[in-house]
């Protein structure tokens, strides 16, 4: 069950209002600066941000190896919540098995990743991103930590929009 293991969850508190951070991370001219581990440039980003539609991603490692990210919505109640099920994918957004580009990943089987806006009252905004992976798995595969960096490059975009 995904309720005994501990799921890999981050918070991040920006020193923006939620409406911001919100844009930030759904409008696509915002996430292909953000969009990935530190170093690594997001070279295509297509997102049909409404339930039942998906996203697609593709980003470049410094080393200039690509990885293809689908995303479906599967519910989303504006500027509160967005529940998501992301997944490797090919460059025409199919699912691949992560093996394939020697990736080991653990998900949890029926739990999704789910994204929450915390209006703190005082101009700031809270974001939990929880996984749908165990927290143990993904600090030792390096998830946790290119989440943690994602989550920096999000921050320096947000600050531009303040």
């Amino acid at each position: 069950m995904a309720n005994e293991t501990e799921r890999m969850t981050i918070t991040r508190v920006f020193d923006a209002p939620r409406e911001l951070v919100w844009k930030a991370w759904t409008d696509p001219k915002y996430v292909v600066q953000w969009w990935g581990p530190k170093g690594f440039t997001t070279t295509a980003c297509k997102i049909d941000f409404r339930v039942g539609g998906k996203a697609l991603f593709c980003t470049k490692s410094p080393e200039g190896q690509e990885f293809w990210n689908g995303i479906e919505y599967l519910e989303i109640v504006l500027y509160e919540k967005i529940v998501s099920l992301m997944y490797f994918a090919d460059a025409d957004g199919n699912k691949i098995d992560p093996a394939q580009l020697g990736i080991e990943h653990e998900a949890i089987e029926g739990a999704y990743d789910t994204t929450l806006f915390e209006d703190l009252g005082d101009g700031t905004t809270k974001l939990t991103f929880i996984g749908n992976e165990p927290m143990k798995d993904a600090a030792e595969s390096g998830q946790l930590e290119g989440w943690m960096e994602t989550l920096d490059k999000l921050a320096d975009v947000v600050a531009e929009l303040v």
